[in-house]
């Protein structure tokens, strides 16, 4: 995170990720990331970024966003290794970034290579 962030101050706040508490099946879970912009030229998200604790790669994924973007939702699916906290970042036109986290449980893991 303080590599997408330019080790910048991250609030809590104008963004809401959604994560199903509960995951069967950690090889595709649906996620939601919104952030609150007007979505101007004067006031926009730049990027949102999702980011695990647990997985082999921590950065999951980044989002390219500007003013002619319409609305600051995106979605996806990702995969989780095990049971843990998602987070999501946005960096806004002003250069302020805004968090939120998530927590899932998941009953049958994904990302675990058979060392066998």
């Amino acid at each position: 995170i303080r590599t997408f962030t330019g080790g910048a101050d991250v609030l809590d706040g104008r963004i809401r990720l959604d994560l199903p508490p509960l995951v069967e099946n950690g090889n595709a879970v649906g996620i939601t990331v919104a952030a609150e912009s007007p979505m101007t030229a004067d006031d926009h998200v730049r990027r949102i970024a999702v980011f695990n604790e647990k997985n082999p790669e921590a950065n999951v994924a980044v989002f390219h966003l500007g003013p002619r973007t319409g609305r600051a939702t995106v979605s996806t699916r990702i995969r989780l290794a095990t049971s843990q906290v998602v987070v999501a970042v946005a960096e806004m036109s002003d250069g302020s970034f805004w968090s939120s986290r998530a927590s899932a449980i998941v009953t049958l893991a994904a990302c675990i290579e058979d060392l066998s």
